[in-house]
């Protein structure tokens, strides 16, 4: 028999007991649709966390106070707050590799607006900050060193701020009010979607100095972020900014640094990392369907092997060998499980495309994967299904005549 002959027969055999065969063959379809999904899912997770953190900025650093290990003991990073502006201008003065530097300082609370209210972050910064974070205005204007230096009281307001205080109305010129202090809207931030800290359009930008001295009343700022030149001045930039805030804390030759150093690329990486790390946890759980759905195979093809018994001795009386006999019933346990596979796949697109129009999460279907799926679901048929097939090839052809 020729490759053609033996997939017909192996389908019409599978025809007879068509709700057995489906049942048989749904391990392998929710197998391989789990498996598709599940890494299609943290392929999607992992693409968009880095469209997210390339969103934050060009070649950006970030600076917090705290080390990873002091006195041997793990602090982690902003375990203790000592960054001050005057850090912010030492790195500023000895740049080299550096493009931008700025100082960052966080306030949290209640913005009153045209007669609306809205709980949102106002974010102290310097002047250079758009430059950093890659980030433009849709209208208006950035303010300058000069309103740094004289704690001037404007504000630039994120697109989700507008919205929820002025509608649709222009805001610039008009008054918010920020713990009871008047802050000046000049501008309006284009729209940068959601990152990794949520959405990044419910901001307000304000001197950094305005927002130590007259929103939090302190000498200490909670980060510095920075920009290299570029990419590959990434590492030398970072070797910068240490050896200027070592000389700042004034911290003696092998000590440990009171501060920690991200940058954009180590983001990217502990971010991709444990997605993958999920993903491939994910997707071996998937993995135990597929063995499920294969002894599921090989039993249907134990009980198939008993049923037709007397079909094996009429057969090998015929003149089929031992091969013959082996062949057949293999060609049946594959079938079934590539059958399954497809349908697998068929399943898997289908859901897929749901998740990504009708959810918040992203998902893609790999090519590589479908491909190995249905190879590894066509492997289980093998696998599983050759005991059955050898058990039939084995038996006595008078035996089996007998057989009732």
């Amino acid at each position: 028999m020729n490759a053609l002959n033996i997939i017909k027969n192996a389908w019409k055999n599978l025809r007879k007991n068509k709700m057995r065969s489906m049942l048989t063959a749904l391990g392998i379809i929710i197998g391989v649709a789990a498996v598709i999904v599940m890494v299609g899912v943290g392929k999607g997770a992992q693409a968009q966390i880095e469209t997210q953190i390339a969103s934050m900025g060009t070649n950006m650093m970030m600076v917090f106070p705290g080390s990873s290990s002091q006195g041997g003991v793990s602090r982690g990073a902003g375990s203790f707050n000592r960054f001050t502006l005057a850090d912010v201008k030492a790195i500023d003065e000895s740049k080299k590799y550096i493009l931008a530097v700025s100082g960052v300082i966080r306030y949290n609370g209640q913005v009153i607006g045209a007669g609306n209210n809205w709980a949102t972050g106002v974010m102290g910064v310097d002047a250079n900050y758009l430059t950093i974070r890659s980030w433009g205005l849709s209208s208006g204007e950035f303010f300058d060193e000069k309103a740094v230096i004289s704690r001037k009281k404007v504000a630039v307001l994120g697109k989700t701020v507008v919205e929820n205080l002025f509608g649709d109305s222009d805001p610039i010129g008009e008054r918010i009010r920020i713990s009871n202090i008047p802050f000046t809207i000049i501008g309006v931030l284009t729209e940068k979607g959601s990152g990794p800290g949520g959405d990044q359009d419910d901001i307000i930008l304000a001197p950094v100095s305005t927002v130590l001295y007259r929103l939090r009343g302190g000498q200490y700022i909670n980060m510095i972020v920075a920009s290299a030149t570029a990419d590959n001045y990434i590492d030398s930039a970072k070797a910068e900014i240490t050896a200027v805030m070592r000389k700042q804390h004034r911290l003696e030759e092998g000590s440990d640094d009171d501060f920690t150093i991200r940058t954009q690329t180590e983001i990217t990486e502990m971010a991709s990392s444990t997605t993958k790390t999920l993903t491939l946890l994910l997707s071996a759980i998937a993995l135990v369907s597929l063995i499920v759905g294969g002894i599921g195979i090989m039993n249907i093809m134990l009980v198939s092997v008993t049923e037709r018994t007397r079909e094996i001795g009429i057969r090998m009386a015929l003149g089929a060998k031992s091969f013959d006999i082996l062949l057949q019933f293999l060609s049946e346990a594959i079938v079934l499980s590539l059958i399954g596979g497809i349908s697998g796949v068929i399943v898997a697109s289908a859901i897929i495309v749901i998740v990504d129009k009708f959810t918040a999460l992203s998902a893609v279907i790999n090519p590589f994967i479908v491909l190995l799926a249905v190879i590894f679901s066509g492997s289980v048929g093998i696998f599983f299904g050759y005991y059955p097939a050898q058990k039939a090839s084995k038996l006595n052809p008078i035996e089996a005549l007998r057989y009732e």
